[in-house]
């Protein structure tokens, strides 16, 4: 199979495995608007971003490093897991001794053992998923990710609105359903006769662990633009309504339709990620970048169009404003928020290159400078503008990093970027963008016009790259 068809199959099996069960999970908004608060709602996604915050610290980000070298020929793949399960297990212990400073947090009264078990049983799942991907196991991989949402949903819907325990229902579901999965892949995959410690390698692990410890603070960095959104809006001064508990949850509720987009592109990257390492020696790498990259950017933007023409619709599907009416406004943040998911988007893909050439310094300190551009400007716009500052400062950040990206990475695998393409298309978003929130005079039919050009405009990329998935055997 060539390179194209791998990407477009593997790409497949992985949107088999996970649209449908991301669209269910982001049904699940609509039970946290019908059933929590927006000021707890707020808490549930401080307590989720700190989860996510301490996972690649404690797991020292090796899953990534499971992926790249459990895919490599060169390496024993008993090797590779028994030093990620090994390399696991010491920063648990870790946790475990410096999980009372959790306490200092004020959100998470009350909720601290739940954290540390929900940060064990992710990290747990991670490694057992991403060695299942190493090995090839694509479609085990994907059937995991039906069932870990299955029972993700099932569990919510049974302690949020069957029993009504809010923020530590929350926590239980996820604990239990990433249990659920590792240990389902740990039998189904037969983990464990790749487990043992003679197979503990000190050169393959120290190699390990220079490839993912400068991925730990790419990771952070990330994730310090979702967590200090959240953080500043609920504890900076700024416009009355705008600011707080209730609005930062309001906030939280309001990235849910842009999520949409990253679940389109983790799809996608799941796949991409496996080819750039297997075709990171191919004599036509810079082709393949280019044509790949193009073709995403164009399938992308037409994706992000559909989500801000049809904002509205999807938020009055998606959130319950009956019993908390402040939910309503969530829309309003929404165009802006999906422009920046996009620019994140494309700064994964750009991440590629870093991973497969092995410079992942250069995550760190292009995420670095995102994450500092993140952090003044939601002190300067949360201020003056509230909850629409602080979505203004992530798409701001995520825009930031990849100006950088796409200059700096390209050194390392050459190959063209349309500019002139890439500046029409965000611009015409944001135009787009306003138009949902004004609604001016025919404001249904410029969007309609908008849409339609947006889809022209991007998709010969798309019709070429299909046409040489045909002429290729």
């Amino acid at each position: 199979m060539n390179k194209y068809k791998k990407l477009v199959s593997n790409t497949l099996i992985f949107a088999i495995g996970s649209f449908g069960s991301k669209i269910l999970l982001l049904l699940l908004t609509r039970l946290y608007t019908g059933n929590i608060n927006p000021g707890d709602n707020s808490t549930k996604e401080l307590l989720e971003q700190t989860a996510n915050f301490l996972i690649p610290i404690i797991t020292f980000s090796i899953a990534d490093a499971v992926i790249r070298y459990g895919i490599d020929k060169n390496f024993d793949n008993r090797k590779v897991f028994t030093s990620a399960c090994v390399t696991e297990l010491f920063g648990i212990g870790i946790l475990l001794l410096l999980s009372p400073a959790l306490t200092l947090l004020p959100y998470t009264e009350g909720y601290v053992v739940l954290l540390v078990i929900y940060c064990i049983t992710s990290g747990f799942r991670q490694i057992a998923s991403q060695f299942v991907r190493a090995r090839g196991l694509v479609r085990l991989f994907a059937i995991d990710g039906i069932l870990a949402t299955l029972t993700l949903f099932l569990f919510n819907v049974t302690f949020i609105a069957g029993f009504h325990l809010g923020v530590t229902g929350f926590l239980i579901s996820v604990i239990l359903s990433d249990l659920l999965s590792g240990l389902f892949l740990w039998a189904v995959a037969g983990l464990h006769r790749y487990f043992r410690l003679r197979y503990m390698d000190k050169k393959i692990l120290r190699m390990m662990l220079r490839f993912s410890i400068p991925l730990i603070p790419s990771a952070l960095l990330w994730l310090v633009t979702g967590f200090s959104d959240r953080l500043f809006i609920r504890y900076m001064s700024g416009p009355a309504g705008l600011v707080g508990e209730t609005a930062a949850g309001i906030y939280g509720v309001s990235t849910k339709i842009p999520n949409l987009i990253s679940t389109i592109s983790t799809i996608f990257f799941q796949a991409w990620n496996m080819s750039a390492i297997e075709e990171n020696d191919s004599k036509d790498r810079s082709r393949f970048y280019h044509r790949v990259f193009d073709t995403y950017q164009s399938f992308m933007f037409i994706a992000s169009t559909g989500l801000i023409v049809f904002v509205r619709i999807l938020s009055n599907i998606l959130i319950d404003s009956n019993t908390y009416p402040e939910y309503a406004t969530a829309f309003l943040y929404t165009p802006v928020l999906i422009v920046g998911v996009l620019m994140m988007c494309f700064n994964q893909f750009l991440s590629s290159v870093y991973s497969a050439t092995q410079h992942t310094t250069h995550s760190f300190w292009t995420s670095l400078v995102a994450a500092i551009v993140n952090i003044v400007l939601n002190i300067i716009l949360i201020h003056i503008w509230g909850i629409m500052g602080a979505a203004i400062a992530t798409f701001a950040s995520y825009f930031v990093c990849y100006c950088i990206r796409i200059v700096d990475a390209r050194k390392y695998v050459p190959f063209p970027v349309n500019h002139a393409k890439f500046a029409a298309n965000t611009a015409a978003l944001f135009l787009l963008g306003i138009v949902v929130v004004e609604a001016p005079p025919m404001w249904i039919l410029i969007l309609a016009v908008g849409f339609v050009f947006m889809v022209l405009y991007n998709f010969n990329a798309i019709t070429q790259t299909l046409g040489q998935l045909r002429r290729r055997k």
